[in-house]
């Protein structure tokens, strides 16, 4: 059989995907299962967005689109940026991409060689390290732990950084703890880049307008200007505007990445949907008050889950401050038996339990680089985060 490349053999798919599958088995085999493992929302694409698309594919704009985005698109991106982010980015360094994962990849490929290292702070969305991986570069994950926060320290960012060192990824809010950091903590971190020059800065803001109890938002670029020149703020329409299928992200680039990630996306896959572009202008460009509305409906979630789940004995919570996830700590779970005879000696086993014995789906934290911890969506109503946290609750109360 003719051979296959490296970088698929050391890439591997998402515990989120086969954790899904896995809760599509089981529903067909009959069972009621209560699927907390994906990151997307539950709320409908806008109206006036859906219609703006249908209204683009009438008027014709099916063609092939331009490689960095429309005019009209990277116009609104630009005033989103200066009005929502305090970053004022010319349209030149605008890059739509499919996605924000491809504004990740973009970035990845144009920076990194082989060996090259890049620090994530975990717990981390699986897709930096695969990313990494793919290049052919080396994650090296930064613990920062449930009780700092899940917030990245500078010392220990100090201390990562090698001379190998080429990208730090940041992600706040962050996927899986919902954590998110503020002005203070971003010029700390900032105030470590500066003695080292020599490193990149990718600022994914995915979550951005899914922020709870006023929380102070920042973005790494605004708070320290005179990194913005090595610095990328990606973000997209996804999550905020639950648009998760119309796969519409974008980048702020420095000067020098431009003509880089530009010719990596000309390489991978061209230019972006014409009619997701016509879509995602009509979310930034429309009606803002639902980014409010659905905040509120989150954050009420949050509350809910929380408090449930820091009443299950083994089990303690930290309260995020964005996002729609919770990263509950399942330590004093584990060494214990299900009902079923399974010994838990792991987040895996637990997810694995969890979702078997009491059909509900949830990520184990190994998947974020940090054990033993599980990922918890709230992206779904009220009503059925009370009955999956009443689940949980029973399910840790039979172990033995």
């Amino acid at each position: 059989m003719p051979a296959l490349s490296a970088r698929v053999g050391r890439t591997e798919l998402a515990a989120t995907f086969a954790q899904a599958a896995r809760a599509r088995a089981l529903r067909a085999e009959g069972h009621d299962v209560i699927s907390l493992s994906l990151g997307e929302p539950d709320f409908p694409t806008p109206a006036h967005v859906v219609e703006a698309a249908h209204a683009a594919a009438r008027r014709g704009e099916t063609k092939y689109p331009p490689l960095a985005g429309t005019e009209a698109l990277k116009a609104a991106v630009r005033r989103k940026y200066l009005r929502e982010q305090r970053l004022d980015v010319p349209e030149s360094r605008i890059l739509i991409t499919n996605g924000g994962k491809q504004a990740i990849f973009n970035v990845v490929m144009s920076v990194i060689n082989a060996g090259d290292e890049v620090i994530i702070p975990a717990p981390a969305w699986a897709g930096y390290e695969q990313t990494v991986q793919f290049a052919g570069g080396v994650p090296v994950f930064v613990p920062c732990p449930q009780e700092k926060g899940f917030i990245l320290q500078p010392e220990a960012l100090d201390a990562a950084i090698t001379p190998r060192t080429r990208l730090l990824l940041l992600n706040y809010p962050n996927n899986p703890s919902g954590a998110a950091i503020g002005p203070a903590g971003l010029e700390a971190i900032a105030a470590v880049l500066r003695r080292h020059p020599e490193v990149w800065v990718l600022s994914d803001d995915i979550y951005e307008h899914l922020l709870f109890d006023n929380f102070n938002y920042a973005t790494l670029a605004a708070i320290a200007p005179d990194l913005a020149e090595r610095t990328v703020t990606m973000t997209g329409v996804s999550k905020s505007y639950a648009m998760t299928g119309w796969r519409i992200g974008f980048a702020a680039l420095p000067p020098a990445l431009v003509k880089p990630c530009t010719i990596v996306q000309a390489t991978a896959t061209s230019g972006v949907s014409s009619i997701g572009q016509a879509a995602a202008l009509a979310a930034l460009e429309g009606p803002q008050e639902l980014l409010h509305e659905r905040a509120a409906a989150y954050q009420a979630r949050r509350d809910l889950v929380t408090a449930q789940l820091n009443q299950i004995p083994g089990i303690t919570c930290h309260k995020p401050e964005g996002a729609f996830y919770v990263f509950p700590d399942i330590s004093g779970c584990l060494g214990k038996t299900t009902p079923a005879g399974r010994l838990l000696t792991s987040d895996a086993d637990f997810t694995a339990a969890l979702l078997d014995e009491a059909h509900i789906g949830a990520v184990q934290g190994a998947a974020f680089a940090m054990s033993p911890h599980i990922r918890i969506s709230t992206a779904t109503s009220e009503a059925t985060l009370a009955r999956a946290c009443a689940r949980i609750a029973a399910f840790c109360a039979a172990l033995r």
